[in-house]
């Protein structure tokens, strides 16, 4: 039997193509449909979302979705037509599972940002609203060669855009790449350069003129929100990317600064949102990493505030809800949310109450920073309230020259060692 089959594979004229495809198996490469390599897992793994059902929204010309009805390239150029025309279309509420599909990534590869006197490149992969966590640690350590962080600095703040005053914004920038390097910690970002981000990208930047060293900035975007992102179209591929951004448009650019990009899809165009669960699981699934499985001790996760609007408040809870809860440093003048919260944590120091004089002045502060009513005010107190129970696990940050009040510096003097504390 066994000389039989040698004799049949010495007698098949496909012997060499067949000897040639087992190569390539073994060295992963792609040929004759048989990839074993990383490009193929990615495909195979990753997935992009695209709108199969045009629901009419008050602009005739888009879909509920946020794209133009003739952007839906998955439905054939007939129906698109058809849906054009319909008079009075049944009212039907949009939503990501019913109304899209997903197909295998298209865009992934390495970005060369333009513009800006110098070119940077970064890592990117466009994926689902809902890819499990896991594959994206594997893509991560295995195709991006990322070495398992002991820290990870998760930075939220404002969307909007804002000035720091020189020595404050030098402070932060100092803080929180020292941390990252003296750590080996990833910083995770919305990865857009707007707001809060782009501060973080001047800190990522100014690093990088002064040192070879390079910190792993990882922006989870959503991929909906992103201008010329037909420029990241592509399987793959290198492909330049201009940083400057239309100030007509609704949509925003990504910041060049960084190392990484998760571009998230959940078939919108213009939202965001599809980035935040996405986000919030895979800080948790890098949480429970072992880097040291003698002790058992998984990476510590650190909530970085800086900024932003009332949401912040909400992302500041959830952080102290989780299971184990993950600490938050609020940084202290950079204005919004980050002061709001930062005058309730200093006046809460005695059984996690706050006065009345300190309650009525925090209230009005919330109605004039947010322009919200009594009633709205009322709602964010509370929430505020219930962030102050566990205020031990939330610090206040000054980035002013003088001292503040909070118990960063006795709970954990390395975090963040050049904010004023």
């Amino acid at each position: 039997m066994e000389k039989r089959a040698m004799t049949m594979c010495r007698a098949d004229p496909r012997f060499d193509k067949i000897l040639i495809c087992y190569a390539l198996i073994i060295s992963g490469q792609t040929k004759y449909g048989l990839d074993v390599g990383p490009k193929a897992w990615i495909e195979r793994t990753f997935q992009k979302r695209e709108c199969v059902h045009i629901i009419p929204s008050k602009d005739p010309t888009r879909c509920t979705c946020g794209h133009l009805v003739t952007q839906h390239v998955a439905i054939q150029t007939e129906k698109r037509e058809d849906l054009l025309v319909q008079v009075n279309p049944p009212q039907e509420k949009w939503t990501v599972l019913k109304h899209t599909q997903v197909s295998s990534t298209d865009a992934y590869g390495t970005i060369e940002f333009q513009g800006g006197g110098f070119v940077n490149k970064a890592m990117y992969i466009r994926v689902s609203y809902d890819t499990k966590p896991d594959n994206l640690m594997h893509l991560m350590v295995k195709d991006w060669h990322l070495e398992l962080p002991t820290l990870l600095i998760s930075v939220h703040g404002g969307l909007q855009n804002f000035d720091m005053q020189p020595r404050l914004k030098q402070v932060f920038g100092r803080g929180l790449i020292k941390a990252a390097v003296t750590t080996g910690a990833w910083i995770f970002t919305s990865g857009i350069n707007t707001g809060v981000i782009r501060h973080v990208g001047d800190a990522l930047k100014d690093h990088c003129s002064k040192s070879r060293g390079k910190v792993c900035a990882i922006g989870i975007a959503p991929w909906g929100i992103l201008e010329s992102k037909e420029d990241l179209i592509g399987r793959d591929v290198t492909g330049p990317y201009q940083t400057m951004s239309n100030p007509l448009s609704k949509l925003a650019v990504l910041n060049s600064s960084h190392s990484h990009f998760i571009l998230c899809d959940n078939g919108t165009c213009g939202r965001y949102g599809a980035e935040v669960k996405l986000r919030r699981q895979l800080e948790k699934h890098i949480s429970l990493q072992k880097i040291n499985t003698r002790l058992g001790q998984g990476v510590p996760v650190v909530c970085l505030i800086v900024e932003g609007g009332p949401n912040m408040i909400t992302v500041v809870l959830e952080c102290l809800r989780e299971e184990p809860p993950v600490p938050v440093v609020v940084c202290d003048g950079s204005g919004r949310a980050s002061d709001i919260l930062s005058f309730a944590h200093k006046h809460s120091e005695h059984e996690r109450t706050i006065s009345d004089a300190a309650r009525d002045q925090l209230l009005v502060s919330i109605q004039k920073t947010f322009n919200y009513s009594k009633s709205q005010s009322q709602q964010i107190f509370l929430m505020i309230m219930e962030c102050m129970k566990r205020r031990e696990l939330s610090h206040s940050a000054s980035l002013e020259p003088v001292s503040g009040t909070s118990q960063l510096a006795e709970t954990d003097p390395e975090v963040f060692p050049d904010f004023q504390v």
